[in-house]
């Protein structure tokens, strides 16, 4: 079963942050995604929805051969915009 949880800014949104400024893996048409050590993260081109987009994510990271489809996903915050973090 997966879960989404949001976090207050912490240790592990510093360490995303820094993973942030890493080459890309592979960018979509809508995110640009990222090996962190949080695990996957997808960070959504465009402004902030009022939901995170994640059906959207767990479609495009199908086209970087990535099924995300069974991670535990959480969303934080950034500096470069929303970043969907999926994870076992």
């Amino acid at each position: 079963m997966t879960s989404t949880t949001i976090r207050p800014k912490s240790n592990s949104s510093n360490l995303l942050e820094e993973a942030l400024d890493e080459p890309l893996i592979g960018e979509t048409a809508n995110f640009a995604w990222n090996a962190t050590p949080l695990g996957i993260a997808a960070i959504y081109k465009g402004n902030s929805p009022s939901k995170p987009p994640y059906e959207q994510a767990i479609k495009e990271g199908e086209e970087l051969s990535m099924d995300l489809s069974r991670e535990e996903k959480e969303f934080y915050l950034t500096q470069k915009g929303l970043a969907l973090i999926f994870y076992s």
